[in-house]
């Protein structure tokens, strides 16, 4: 009889080493500690400028690619915690807190003055993150008032900010968006934008310039602590949704999903990511990283396979628009680069 069982053990071995020798391809380069106790903004202008925000009403920019930093405090907001950030070069950001009231502030000058452009304390009021078509049109997406989610819009850099005027369709009793990453709202092609929930049910809402569409995502859910955290587009068809149960951060249940219509149809990968993940991001049409509390996935095929390249988690990546570094930041004012074999 052959040795079935040491041959079987041989081929788990080769499996791992063949693994490990993928992840291999692939690190995550701590940059610095930032006096910040939790980041979730973080906007890559290109190669050498990025920004961050996060807790205690701090942000942060670099203009060498994360070497050297400048920290600042908006007068007044040293309670603000800063969900997101929107940067369009070293001078110019927008930065808007989660909680209630809602602050939006923009800096013209590389964050040495800051300018009030939005205000609003109306009870329950919590918004979640912003994404930009150009330097001059974004939107904002909030939780739900009034059995609605809140929109923002704004056409002129983000120097005011104006209601959207078509309300996305209702929301399911205990349906809201996270604040997790700045990430569950992407803008698409011309003036499209795409949105995700999660919660008691976890959606797509889709506006394609004139009228909303709404997909039901396979996602864990049907807890506070479940749901869509994070979504990315290659195009206007083809994306990917990620999160799972951050109360269950190694959790890899119902964490990932891709589609290829828009959020119609959703399909699984064959390995997903290694937990709970709250930050997705295209660096090429094929190549996808993912983050979350538990760790760092790479995929190298649309999202088909994921392998888990460091269990140290961030909450949020992003790559350069101009350029092709990807950052990460997370807990502990951590901010992080990714580099590969050829870098």
């Amino acid at each position: 009889m052959k040795p079935v069982i040491p041959y079987f053990f041989f081929l788990m071995l080769l499996c791992v080493l063949r693994s490990e020798a993928q992840q291999s391809d692939y690190s995550i380069v701590p940059l610095v500690k930032a006096p910040i106790s939790s980041i979730r903004g973080l906007s890559v202008v290109s190669d050498s400028v990025l920004w961050v925000s996060g807790t205690q009403g701090m942000v942060g920019r670099s203009v060498d690619g994360g070497k050297e930093w400048k920290w600042m405090k908006i007068t007044g907001c040293d309670s603000c915690d800063w969900r997101d950030i929107e940067a369009f070069s070293a001078n110019r950001a927008v930065i808007i807190n989660a909680g209630e009231p809602t602050h939006i502030f923009l800096t013209k000058d590389g964050g040495t003055t800051w300018q009030k452009v939005y205000f609003n304390n109306t009870k329950g009021i919590f918004y979640d993150g912003m994404d930009f078509w150009n330097d001059q049109e974004g939107i904002a997406v909030g939780d739900p008032l009034g059995g609605v989610f809140s929109l923002l819009k704004t056409s002129n850099g983000g120097e005011s900010w104006q209601p959207f005027p078509i309300n996305p369709p209702p929301v399911t009793e205990g349906e809201a968006s996270f604040a997790a990453s700045g990430t569950t709202i992407r803008s698409l092609g011309g003036k499209s934008f795409v949105f995700v929930s999660g919660g008691a049910a976890s959606r797509l809402f889709s506006f394609n310039g004139t009228s909303w569409k709404v997909h039901n995502t396979p996602l864990i859910q049907g807890e506070s602590s479940t749901g869509a955290f994070s979504i990315a587009f290659s195009n206007d068809r083809r994306g990917i949704a990620v999160g799972g149960d951050y109360r269950r951060d190694t959790l890899r249940t119902n964490n990932c999903f891709m589609t290829k219509d828009g959020g119609a149809t959703w399909e699984a990968p064959s390995t997903p990511p290694l937990g709970f993940r709250s930050s997705v991001e295209y660096i090429r049409p094929q190549l996808l990283i993912a983050t979350g509390t538990s760790g760092t996935d790479i995929s190298e095929n649309g999202g088909i396979h994921w392998h888990n390249i460091s269990r140290e988690g961030y909450h949020v990546v992003r790559k350069a628009k101009r350029g092709e570094k990807v950052f990460l930041a997370g807990g502990n004012g951590r901010i992080a680069v990714l580099l590969s074999k050829e870098q």
